[in-house]
């Protein structure tokens, strides 16, 4: 596959710290890719250094299979840039926001309006033209703030965060408009913390923390990395400490916790664990009300590789 973005040996220091460390990976041409790491993790950083508005210490950065810089205008305008702070004029309408930010790429009158009209139809602001910023939701203002970011008909797009804060169906129609983006030919870089989302839309994901790679792959890569084959929850009030170090101590127990009347237990790959799980509540004649068994998720191999400590 043709890479759209080469990052080799990035590097970015704020004067003792690393904030990116010897980073290199590829965007190839037509794929969602997933960055993903913590608070502070590096992410912002890296990013800001892809698209040239930040200088970094070390490495190369191609785009296009050319070199980025701050003046490669020819670069830039073949990308789309949707940061999760929305950025639209108060003043203007839902139009007139998207007119001016397309208008700084594309000057052909004709041309710009379809490309309005394209980007307004594909968040779903049809209604909604003659309206200022301040009369619209939430929900309705991401999707503004999308649609100046992509109205131009970017090759690249960068989407950080673009769901934050908005209701189910407004998180639908940009799941929904992002996949549509994808299907046209874009090449998307997307960073969420919701990791759903990462499931639905990623074909790759690369996970980063403290200016590094963790992990790159699929998210059934991922999973058979972090060794995570099975997850199971049972829901209980009758377990005593010593029946739960007792399962906890098992070998093939990757790791388990017991919150709030919850028995969460992890298993490394193996047979008949659910199976040999309930004959031991039996024998021991512990009592439950729920009892189920699911394949890790992305979001316990997040925590597994990041670690379960908050961040700032």
């Amino acid at each position: 596959m043709e890479p759209v973005i080469e990052v080799k040996n990035l590097t970015k220091e704020y004067k003792k710290l690393k904030a990116v460390n010897d980073l290199s990976f590829e965007v190839q041409k037509g794929e969602i890719l997933g960055l993903l790491g913590p608070n502070g993790s590096g992410k912002s950083t890296t990013i800001n250094c892809i698209l040239s508005l930040l200088k970094f210490s070390k490495g190369s950065i191609r785009i296009f299979g050319q070199e980025m810089k701050p003046n490669a205008y020819d670069i830039k305008r073949k990308i789309g840039v949707v940061f999760q702070e929305v950025a639209v004029f108060d003043e203007l309408s839902v139009y007139d926001n998207i007119d001016y930010f397309c208008g700084l790429y594309v000057k052909d009158k004709k041309q710009r309006r379809q490309y309005i009209e394209d980007a307004i139809q594909l968040v779903g602001l049809e209604d909604f033209k003659k309206f200022l910023p301040k009369q619209l939701s939430g929900g309705l203002l991401r999707r503004l703030n999308i649609a100046c970011g992509i109205a131009h008909k970017p090759s690249l797009i960068f989407l950080d965060e673009p769901t934050v804060a908005v209701d189910p169906q407004s998180r639908n129609n940009i799941l929904d408009g992002i996949k549509t983006l994808r299907d046209q030919g874009a090449t998307i870089v997307y960073t969420t913390h919701y990791m759903e989302e990462v499931e639905l839309l990623c074909d790759r994901v690369i996970i980063i923390d403290k200016g590094q790679i963790l992990a790159s792959g699929t998210n059934d890569e991922l999973k058979a990395l972090a060794n995570m084959e099975e997850k199971v929850t049972i829901e209980t009030k009758h377990l005593r400490k010593e029946q739960f170090d007792y399962l906890q101590s098992l070998p093939n127990v990757l790791e388990a916790t017991y919150q709030a009347h919850q028995l969460v237990i992890v298993y490394r790959q193996g047979n008949h664990n659910l199976s040999h799980l309930m004959e031991y509540f039996k024998q021991e004649q512990i009592q439950y009300d729920r009892m189920y068994s699911q394949r890790p998720t992305l979001n316990d191999v997040f925590l597994k590789l990041t670690g379960k400590e908050l961040r700032d």
